[in-house]
């Protein structure tokens, strides 16, 4: 197999500069079960979501919840979960019944009327939700909620007034739950004292009835859920993680009322870039034994040189497959070089799914060590869950999507959120002496909120069309002090009017512009980069775009070998493969060698994997800044 994707692989280098491909991946779907103690119902001729739950005096939303595929509309006969209908016996109070309607006086504040009413300033909240980010004011009308006598007649099986049935979603838990309905984890278990850490998707919770947050999970990318420990207040939130009072209730609302134990709060994830330490794993190698290695890619060849030539000509992923697989054996070289031995196990997964199925299935992995690939996310995804109960590492090597994680699956190429939290960590570090400015599409005014609101002072421009003008941008400019202008956003003509426009500006003030993540929108003919260069631009990378340096031992081997120079997928190839073969000689198995403060650093790429969820994704980023000679200079 090695010596015949060998030949293949010298007529592939006639295209190697030609070489412009991106491989996207689809992103996995969760499903969802139904939940129990609910009746079932018959959808029937001329019924619509909004009627049903009109007829069952219930929110459309509720239906939604019960039965998510509803959202894409309903047909005659298709069944839906419901909530049992109640009979007039044990139908709820109404509003008038369960609450007072109490109109504000001046002077009056939620501490007072939660003493007149014998309620809690929570319980008011719930039911006012906008008083969560305000204070109470003069002539409004809120809801009190009434302590009413409990119903001798009630059933176990009713929910507690005030309470709501809710159906666990995919990749919910319990601590998203608990900050959507703005209670504690305590309040949480005591309503549902039969919920485990792990929450099976379907399972029916009581939560209260209003939502403090419209969205109680967060992106672990981004942030992370915390939980407020005793005596903990905002003075000692900021130095455990250096934020203020005020970005934390920027992004709690439900904290302005102070802090309690068990508060769930949504927290931006500590860079932990000063923390890392970058480790040389050839100084480490203390097992030389064999290391079996699976390479699975996508080779699919033909029996006749000709025909391979042809395909190679007109078949982009096979030219990836086989400039990846030349690195990987350059790095089985290097390897042997340092005295390991390397056996690397070639595995053809073809052009459909049926051939990888064949190799899963016909094939004994116990020996093996690793496996690099295959290339397609629903492959790696696959190749991962049939060898996870044999604990074998498995490398996804060109994705950069969110996979379907699994407790063996490596991630190698950072995703997007983490390039885009690596810029948002650089910026608030480097900043806060700086003016800065995010400007966005509306595609992406939700990821420049959640990126300033950690930067209080930061200002936001939401560009509604493809344009933008120096009268529109001035105001937001200072003199006498750098302003940071930050974008965001995949549309190359608003990209290539903001580099345009500030490049015109840039006499009278001084500007330095970044991306939160480099996309292929900057590749767009009309985007100049002797402007953006003039503009400093700075942004996140997986690799360090340094084809031009080839002083490296890599890069000098493999051109001396080949007569070309690599191009990103034969580094990537080279990197990704040396590293696991260091990382078995350097430790007893994959595993061991895992820390997230340390890091490797190869050609191009580097390493440093992080198993906060289940498997492990690669974290480690690099800062780009555009130089005056259109070349990249790495600054982080």
């Amino acid at each position: 197999m090695v010596v015949y994707l060998k030949k293949y692989f010298f007529i592939a280098l006639k295209y190697s500069f030609y070489l412009s491909v991106f491989i996207y991946f689809l992103a996995s779907c969760g499903s969802s079960a139904q939940p129990m103690q609910y009746e079932s119902y018959s959808v029937k001729e001329g019924e619509t979501v909004a009627s049903i739950a009109k007829d069952y005096n219930i929110s459309k939303a509720t239906i939604y919840n019960l039965n998510p595929e509803s959202r894409k509309g309903i047909k005659v006969n298709s069944v839906l979960i419901l909530p049992a209908r109640k009979t007039d016996s044990d139908s709820k109070p109404s509003d008038d019944a369960r609450f007072h309607h109490h109109k504000v006086e001046a002077g009056e504040t939620l501490y007072g009327l939660s003493k007149q009413y014998e309620v809690s300033v929570d319980a008011i909240k719930k039911h006012n939700k906008e008083l969560y980010d305000r204070a109470l004011k003069k002539g409004e009308t809120i809801l009190i909620p009434k302590n009413l006598p409990e119903d001798p007649n009630q059933s176990d099986l009713d929910l507690p007034s005030g309470t709501q049935a809710y159906t666990v979603s995919p990749k919910e838990t319990k601590y998203g739950i608990a900050r959507k309905f703005g209670i504690t984890i305590d309040e949480l278990e005591k309503l549902n004292p039969h919920i485990k850490e792990e929450l099976p998707v379907g399972t029916t919770l009581i939560v209260p009835v209003e939502e403090a947050v419209a969205q109680g999970e967060v992106d672990t990318a981004l942030y992370e859920l915390y939980e407020v420990k005793a005596r903990e207040g905002f003075y000692r939130l900021k130095t455990k993680f250096g934020i203020s009072k005020e970005e934390i209730i920027k992004l709690n609302p439900y904290a302005a009322d102070g802090l309690k134990e068990g508060m769930i709060l949504k927290i931006p994830k500590k860079s932990v870039l000063e923390e890392i330490q970058v480790v040389n794993l050839e100084t480490k190698i203390e097992n030389k034994k064999l290391k079996n290695i699976a390479l699975m890619l996508p080779f699919h060849l033909p029996d006749s040189i000709q025909a391979g030539e042809d395909l190679i000509k007109k078949d982009p992923t096979l030219r990836i497959a086989l400039d990846f697989y030349s690195g990987a054996l350059m790095a089985a070289e290097f390897a042997k070089e340092k005295g390991i031995s390397v056996q690397l196990n070639i595995f053809d997964t073809g052009p459909n799914e049926s051939n990888l199925s064949n190799i899963l299935n016909g094939n004994n992995f116990e020996n093996t060590q690793a496996v690099i690939g295959p290339l397609l996310q629903r492959n790696v995804e696959q190749t991962a869950q049939k060898l996870e109960s044999e604990n074998i590492p498995v490398f996804s090597p060109l994705s950069n999507r969110n996979l379907n994680m699994r407790s063996n699956l490596f991630q190698t190429i950072p995703t997007t959120s983490v390039l885009q939290q690596t810029m948002i960590n650089y910026l608030r570090q480097n900043g806060s002496d700086k003016n800065i400015l995010f400007i966005s599409d509306g595609k992406h005014r939700e990821l420049v909120e959640t990126a300033s609101s950690t930067m209080p002072t930061a200002k936001i421009m939401v560009v509604r069309n493809n344009f933008i003008k120096q009268e529109e941008i001035l105001p937001h400019l200072t003199s006498g002090n750098e302003n940071w202008v930050v974008v965001s956003s995949d549309n190359p003509i608003l990209i290539s009017s903001v580099v345009n426009t500030l490049n015109g500006i840039l006499e009278t003030k001084e500007i330095r512009l970044f991306a939160l993540d480099k996309n292929d929108a900057y590749e767009w003919d009309e985007i100049s980069n002797s402007r953006l260069a003039r503009l400093e631009f700075t942004f996140p990378s997986v690799n360090k775009n340094d084809e031009a340096n080839r002083s490296t031992a890599f890069y000098k081997e493999y051109y001396k070998k080949y007569g070309v120079w690599p191009n990103r997928f034969v580094t990537r190839g080279f990197d990704v493969t040396y590293d696991v073969i260091l990382r078995l000689a350097a430790e007893k198995d994959i595993y061991e060698s895992l820390d997230p403060g340390i890091e490797t650093v190869y050609t191009e790429n580097k390493f440093r994997y992080d198993s906060s969820e289940s498997g492990y994704a690669n974290q480690a980023v690099y800062i780009l800044k555009f130089t005056d000679d259109l070349k990249f200079e790495v600054i982080e």
